[in-house]
């Protein structure tokens, strides 16, 4: 499929359709560069819990994913209890998957360990790109790949630190969300606007 012109005037690349909440999702968010330690583990913790679902399910469970789980604070949920896991499978506002709720707690320990012996977590996943984001040229959706190489690399990583739920399918779409790599296609109008983000300086 090829960028959608909306009703606005403007290229839109096919998946967000016309639902309002995707669409902003797609316009503000998907494809921006992030550097923020937290913001970046917030982005990995819900793109695992997408494993098996559709973003949009996710993105419309976010606010409530946000106030389950303390803002997404790793210090507090690397201090969870059995009994906050159980609490959180009786919580319908999220996705209750026991691996998923207790994978990120294991995560949020990850995320300390870096934060405490090595130069932080943006700095370590930015690292593998030397600091610049992946600029991509691709005029339809059936072109971009599900992972990569890179994706591979960054899994592996993450694996060997701790953390769960990071398979390169699932690292492959939190880089484009993330915009460490700019996944937008040619045509679409963000494509040219995330670029330019990715030029300034961190």
């Amino acid at each position: 499929m090829k960028a959608i012109t909306h009703p606005d005037g403007l290229a839109r690349c096919p998946w967000p359709k016309d639902d309002p909440l995707y669409v902003a999702y797609h316009d503000e968010e998907w494809g921006v560069p992030e550097y923020d330690d937290r913001a970046l583990f917030e982005k990995l913790i819900l793109d695992g819990f997408q494993a098996g679902l559709s973003w949009i399910t996710i993105l419309r469970k976010r606010d409530n994913f946000r106030k389950a789980f303390d803002g997404f604070g790793p210090e507090k949920i690397a201090r969870y209890t059995p009994r906050k896991v159980e609490e959180l499978m009786q919580d319908a506002g999220i996705v209750r998957n026991r691996l998923k709720i207790e994978g990120t707690v294991l995560s949020a320990r990850a995320w300390l360990d870096i934060m405490e012996k090595g130069d932080g977590f943006s700095n370590l996943l930015w690292g593998h790109l030397d600091g610049r984001p992946k600029v991509n040229a691709f005029k339809t959706l059936k072109s971009v790949p599900a992972e990569t190489p890179l994706s591979r690399a960054i899994s592996k990583d993450l694996s060997s630190r701790g953390f769960k739920f990071v398979g390169p399918t699932i690292v492959y779409a939190f880089m484009q969300a993330v915009g460490m790599v700019n996944d937008h296609l040619v045509t679409c109008h963000r494509h040219e606007e995330c670029a330019k983000l990715g030029q300034k300086k961190r």
